[in-house]
């Protein structure tokens, strides 16, 4: 576990990131733990400093749970790097089981997935069934858990993709997607959350039109050039089928509104064949 660093989000978590780090500082002695502070307004960061041993980052203001992930990956001094969040819901045993195909160097990625019995927050549950299949459809796999908060990478590899992951929540989903689409060797392992310590910062408004929000960035992102196709193609089908009905009945001619709608749905075409290879430039950017 020398070579293991954990990387532990945490917003306003003073009563539950005393004893996360404890226990972890307890279970894996000899592995760099890494706590980004973002933007708290509590006592998080005193209290994660105040346990000897912890590296302590702070962001002076809240930039949300991957801007965290990507300050301590940056900072990160292990060959591997495991997410953990720091409200109490992850086990540390769990831990064990998640890094050691990657530090046996047999996967590059692993990811944990809740078993029956996990505490889900059940506000959220319909918004992950619709991203699990829209992740599907896009890797044409079967996806065990998106968004999963526990998962484990070489840094080497999750380093040459930081620039794209969002901010916020949804950087778990992306990187699983990411990783998927790039053809990495990814793992699963069994694991059990707990139900967490104080009051979760996600709000199911915000959260729901976080997922919507996510929904579009994942699809313009891995699957730009279909996504504008049926664009286009709602626009071009009903237009060209009324304009054609239209001049074939009336007979004055291919109306306007039709062939305005048309050029719209070709502008919208070639708008996806760009989209597409500028997506594939930035997937590209940071790999040999």
């Amino acid at each position: 576990m020398k070579e293991l660093t954990i990387c532990i989000p945490a917003f306003n978590e003073e009563n539950a990131i005393g004893d996360v780090l404890k226990v972890l500082k307890k279970e894996y002695p000899e592995a760099e733990i890494i706590v980004v502070n973002d933007g708290s307004s509590d006592r998080t960061e005193e209290i994660a400093k105040s346990i000897s041993g912890v590296k302590v980052l702070s962001h002076e203001r809240n930039r949300g749970y991957g801007a965290s992930i990507k300050t301590s990956a940056k900072a990160a001094s292990g060959k591997v790097i495991v997410w953990f969040d720091a409200d109490g819901q992850h086990r540390a045993e769990d831990i064990r089981g998640i890094a050691e195909p990657v530090l046996r160097g047999d996967k590059d990625v692993v990811i944990g997935v809740r078993k029956p019995g996990s505490a889900v927050q059940a506000n959220r549950l319909a918004g992950k069934l619709i991203l699990k299949y829209i992740a599907k459809l896009i890797v044409r796999d079967d996806v065990p858990d998106l968004n999963s908060g526990l998962r484990c990478f070489r840094l080497d590899v999750i380093k040459k993709y930081l620039h794209l992951l969002p901010d916020g929540f949804s950087a778990s989903a992306t990187s699983t997607v990411l990783m998927m689409k790039r053809g990495y060797r990814i793992g699963y392992c069994d694991i059990l959350t707990q139900k967490r310590k104080g009051v979760s910062a996600v709000k199911i408004f915000r959260d729901g039109f976080k997922t919507i929000q996510l929904l579009f960035r994942i699809l313009i992102l891995f699957e730009s050039f279909a996504f504008f196709t049926v664009l286009s193609l709602i626009q071009l089908i009903p237009a060209i089928i009324y304009g054609f009905y239209t001049a074939l009945t009336v007979k004055k001619g291919f109306p306007t509104f039709a062939s305005t709608i048309i050029v719209s749905g070709i502008f919208t075409f070639f708008m996806g064949i760009i989209c597409d290879q500028i997506t594939e430039l930035r997937k590209e950017k940071f790999e040999d």
